[in-house]
């Protein structure tokens, strides 16, 4: 059995578990549910040892993780897939875990089995797709036939043939009296697999209980009804009946009814007495994925927003979208938290450059530049002395006039100053 008590972890000014306490029972899958950033991962860190708590503890089998007796023996987890060495190839690296914790060499084929991956065996793990990766990571955690495993998203990457097995797989570890602890995102999965629910948000524990009471807690059911299209007056007075009899009609978009605060014989019993012939009467139960999305909404930190400039062209020269607004490259204002457009990024004459706003002028340079000082014909570089007029235009026929060269660029009169010589970082 894992038991966390008062589990409490910071990171400096933030806190990323806070008071945290449940249990995970043998002879169960438990599912550990939560937005991104909940603290999911660091709690099973701190289950594992590997991330100490700033206050309380977590225990395994009644002992902290660390103080347990050849621990790779009772406990196995997957964390991150990708904790391997890539010049190894999954044999090597199986038995590479399995002589550091005593494990017979034989153990590592019956795994390597287990998770399908014995005709790849020999290859190295830096080829391996993510998929694969998963499944190795699966066999590592079964290698010393642990009575407790943690999962952290085993079924990222794998196809549904793969995800079929996991789920199967799981529900075998549990009915064999193990501990079996699973992170996921895939609520699917979740409402398949588990059999009861940790869920978590910002840190804090939200629910610990079974899928069936999760979903009724959290979600509301209905009863769908469906009256004939053609003959409104007997949709009309079945919501008259329901509303009389104390429940709710609400329309759907598709013209049923959702009924909620009666049960289905009290409906088909109204609609009886009332000579309304029904097309539907069917039950509908909250999926574990409405039942979730209701209870977190609130503990979601990363929430996406429609994109402003979504179904947009980007503008043309000199054009602004329709409905742009002025002053803004695009024609749209710039989004929250985002730096307001450059100024000088704008189309100006072929032969003149824009004029500087008041009292601002070009970033200087760089400090380690990999080119060193950009090349400057005189004034008018943009990383020197803003020039306050466009260039004079030159004669027909006469030779184009060019500024005086700056200080250190002699060249001949009415030709151009040499650029400098590009100097890489190792020449400076």
């Amino acid at each position: 059995m894992i038991e966390a008590v008062g589990l409490t972890k910071r990171y400096g000014a933030k806190t990323a578990v806070y008071n945290l306490s449940f249990q995970v029972r043998p002879g169960a899958v438990t599912g550990f549910l939560g937005p991104n950033g909940s603290g999911k991962s660091t709690t099973m860190r701190m289950i594992l040892g590997l991330d100490a708590p700033t206050s309380g503890h977590a225990t395994i089998t009644g002992r902290p993780f660390r103080s347990l007796p050849n621990a790779p023996r009772q406990v196995g987890a997957l964390l991150d897939a990708k904790a391997v060495h890539g010049g190894r190839s999954a044999r090597q690296h199986l038995l590479s875990l399995a002589q550091l914790s005593g494990i017979p060499a034989r153990r590592v084929d019956e795994v390597l089995g287990v998770v399908g991956l014995q005709d790849v065996a020999g290859r190295r793990s830096k080829g391996f797709s993510l998929g694969m990766g998963q499944r190795l990571g699966i066999a590592a955690a079964l290698l010393g036939d642990p009575q407790v495993l943690l999962f952290d998203e085993p079924v990222n990457g794998l196809d549904p043939e793969g995800i079929l097995w996991v789920r199967n797989l799981m529900k075998q570890l549990a009915a064999e009296g193990r501990t079996v602890f699973v992170s996921s995102h895939l609520m699917s999965e979740m409402a398949l697999t588990a059999d009861h629910l940790i869920v978590i948000g910002r840190g804090q524990l939200l629910a610990d209980m079974s899928v069936k009471d999760f979903i009724s807690a959290n979600s509301a059911d209905f009863a769908r009804v469906r009256t004939p299209d053609t003959e409104p007056e007997q949709r009309e007075k079945l919501t008259a009946a329901i509303g009389e009899a104390g429940g709710q009609a609400a329309s759907e978009p598709d013209g049923a009814l959702r009924v909620t605060g009666l049960p289905l014989p009290r409906i088909s019993d109204l609609a009886h007495e009332a000579d309304v012939r029904l097309w539907e009467l069917s039950p509908h139960q909250a999926s574990l994925e409405e039942a979730y999305m209701r209870m977190t909404q609130a503990a979601v930190d990363y929430r996406s927003t429609n994109d402003p400039r979504a179904g947009l062209q980007q503008a043309a020269a000199g054009y602004a979208p329709q409905g742009g607004v002025p002053g803004y490259a695009g024609g749209r204002p710039p989004m929250p938290g985002q730096e307001q457009p450059n100024p000088y990024a704008q189309q100006v004459p072929y032969g003149q450059v824009p004029a500087a706003a008041p009292g601002a002028g070009y970033p200087p340079p760089a400090q380690g530049h990999p080119y060193g000082a950009p090349a400057s014909y005189g004034a008018p570089h943009p990383y020197g002395q803003q020039p306050a007029a466009p260039m004079p235009p030159t004669a027909a026929g006469a030779p184009p006039a060019h500024p005086a060269p700056a200080a250190g660029h002699p060249a001949p009169a009415g030709a151009p100053a040499p650029l400098p010589t590009p100097q890489n970082e190792d020449a400076r």
